[in-house]
């Protein structure tokens, strides 16, 4: 059993550990509420700073959309106040430009005005000369029936009799002239038929140049085409026998030469170029010879058309090949394929008229200008060069004389005089060669000239391209009986100043005008 002492000293030993065990806990739980308390204010001063930050951070956001607002809004009300200045100034422009008209409106109407009263004065002033001038014509009548010893009836007779001896001239002259046109009755009906055939054929017309300019984008193509040391362009040159014009001139080059096939396989293979971009010698080479390959189906297929169009029988392929070849070619600004199918055309209604074969006319209308195809090592005309061709490939003789004949170099058949007609008719058709207009609008001016040589005339019109005449004259000049004597005056003049076909008719217009105002 233990001892007393031994249980007083074991309870005083618990109650010291007790003791030293609470207070233990006590200093450990103080800690543990420091270290509690440092954790919360380090958290209350991170979560300050970090407000303290969005704060600002919001507040320069806020300061940068303040700022932005207010540029947009000074700019928007600057390019507002621009406008309303540009239009203020517009405003102030048109006010001053409708008080200046304003201006010239109220000095035109002073002027008007003024320029009334001196009409008014001299109207009163010619009513009193035409009555001083009806009574000096009467007094002078009068003096002139006494010193001829003549009563006015006697006057009367013998300027009658002199109008008479004038009308009988002129009746002389047109009597003349009818039986003028009685003797050439046949030429008019050869122009029946040459008029008929016009009118029942129309064709449209080309021009064509020795030129032609290829747009491009940049300069940069012009720097490809050229090539290192100009080897691209003389290779071109050389391979389409065609100039190539490069200048300073932007967005364009020209490409010039005489022959027309050639100038347009070089165009078609300068563009094919242009838009591959590989520019170089070797493939140059290739592109020409592949489009000159096309170009001559081309030729074949616009002579095979021809040859079509008229209804014909086929002909052999190289009359065919050369006929294409006119495509690209012309005379006098006339497209010569053109040219040559208006005249088979032209051709086949002559021939109907007089019964000829129609389709040996037609034939020979569109062959007879093939030897202009031919390149320049054939020598001779045009005529004898393409007649020799023709007959080589089998051509009738018929239509190889008519076509050797037109222009005179062979002896003639009946084919070769339609030929020519009809070669005439498509070069004399107006607007077919610009030598015709020309000509023409000379002859319309002459008209217009003559008529306005003579006193009295205000305006003068060539109306129905030269065939009539109009001429305005000034009422208080010319008299409505002068106007008549006017008007064989100009016709007259005409008939000895012009050479022009037909007839042409001259109209003399007077009017009078009463104007009066109602106030």
């Amino acid at each position: 059993m233990l001892s007393t002492d031994s249980i007083v000293a074991g309870a005083g030993i618990f109650v010291l550990g007790t003791a030293s065990a609470f207070y233990m806990l006590r200093w450990r739980d103080r800690g543990v509420r420091a270290q509690i308390k440092s954790k919360q204010e380090a958290m209350f001063d991170d979560a300050k700073r970090q407000a303290e930050a969005i704060i600002r951070e919001a507040r320069l956001e806020a300061n940068e959309h303040s700022l932005k607002l207010r540029t947009d809004t000074e700019a928007f009300a600057a390019q507002r106040q621009k406008e309303l200045s540009a239009v203020e100034q517009r405003l102030i422009e048109r006010e001053t430009i409708l008080n200046r008209q304003l201006d010239n409106l109220v000095q035109q109407e002073k002027l008007l005005r003024n320029e009334k009263e001196e009409c008014d004065v001299r109207l009163v002033e010619l009513q009193h000369l035409r009555a001083e001038a009806a009574d000096l014509v009467l007094s002078r009548r009068q003096q002139l029936a006494c010193l001829a010893k003549l009563n006015e009836a006697d006057v009367r007779a013998a300027f009658s009799k002199q109008i008479e001896q004038e009308a009988q001239r002129d009746a002389a002259k047109l009597c003349q002239r009818i039986l003028e046109d009685a003797k050439t009755n046949a030429e008019e009906k050869a122009r029946h038929i040459i008029a008929n055939a016009i009118l029942r054929y129309g064709g449209e017309y080309t021009t064509e140049n020795s030129t032609c300019a290829i747009s491009i984008t940049n300069d940069e193509i012009k720097g490809r085409i050229i090539g290192r040391e100009g080897r691209n362009i003389r290779s071109f040159e050389a391979a389409t026998g065609v100039t190539v014009l490069i200048d300073d001139t932007p967005g364009s080059i020209v490409l010039s030469g005489f022959d027309p096939v050639r100038r347009e396989i070089a165009r078609e293979a300068m563009q094919r170029l242009i838009l591959d971009g590989r520019i170089h010698p070797a493939r140059i080479e290739e592109v020409v010879a592949k489009v000159s390959q096309e170009m001559d189906e081309m030729i074949q297929r616009c002579g095979n058309d021809a040859v079509i169009k008229l209804g014909l029988a086929p002909m052999h392929p190289e009359i065919v090949k050369l006929l294409g070849r006119l495509h690209f070619r012309r005379s006098f600004t006339q497209n010569l394929l053109q040219h040559s199918v208006e005249v088979a055309h032209i051709m086949g209604l002559l021939a109907g008229e007089i019964g000829v074969d129609v389709a040996t006319a037609k034939r020979a209308g569109l062959l007879h200008d093939i030897g202009k195809a031919m390149n320049h090592e054939v020598e001779g005309p045009h005529a004898i060069v393409g007649a020799d061709f023709i007959k080589r490939h089998g051509e009738s003789p018929d239509v190889v004389t008519g076509v050797a004949s037109h222009h005179g170099e062979a002896e003639k058949n009946l084919l070769g005089v339609l030929v020519g007609a009809a070669d005439a008719i498509s070069a004399a058709r107006p607007g077919a060669r610009s030598e015709t207009i020309l000509t023409y609008i000379k002859r319309v001016e002459d008209l217009e000239r003559i008529g306005l040589s003579f006193e009295g005339v205000e305006k003068c019109f060539a109306l129905q391209a030269g065939r009539e005449l109009r001429v305005l004259v000034q009422p208080e000049k010319i008299t409505d009986d002068e106007a008549f004597v006017l008007a064989r005056n100009v016709a007259k003049k005409i008939e000895e100043e012009l050479q022009y076909p037909g007839q042409i008719k001259i109209t003399v217009v007077r009017e009078t005008r009463c104007v009066e105002l109602a106030t």
